[in-house]
């Protein structure tokens, strides 16, 4: 399995920014072959920000190349998703899974 981490940050009073990011591009993952799931995530940043987490999970390189091409670092960023943010990562860091264990509540 391949994890690609992107983040972003907004102010604090744009702490619902996350639904502009994921919206339009949730439905869209959830149909691409290879893609295993989605974490979002956030947290409060000195300075008055908000940093957003979004780690995707792939079954393979294939799969992400299925997404964005063959620039596998490349950042998806819908258009819509960037009016909120302060600033986001231009490119994803990517991790090859080497060990996972399932969560014990299912």
């Amino acid at each position: 399995m391949i994890i690609r981490e992107w983040r972003a940050r907004a102010a604090l009073a744009r702490a619902d920014a996350i639904p502009h990011i994921s919206a339009p591009l949730l439905p869209e993952l959830k149909r691409l072959p290879g893609f295993l799931g989605v974490h979002l995530a956030r947290r409060r940043l000195d300075g008055g920000q908000i940093e957003f987490l979004v780690l995707t999970h792939w079954q393979s390189l294939d799969a992400i190349r299925g997404f964005v091409g063959d620039d596998l670092a490349a950042a998806i960023v819908e258009p819509g998703a960037v009016a909120p943010l302060a600033d986001f990562d231009s490119c994803v860091r990517r991790y090859e899974v080497i060990e996972e264990m399932p969560h014990p509540f299912g």
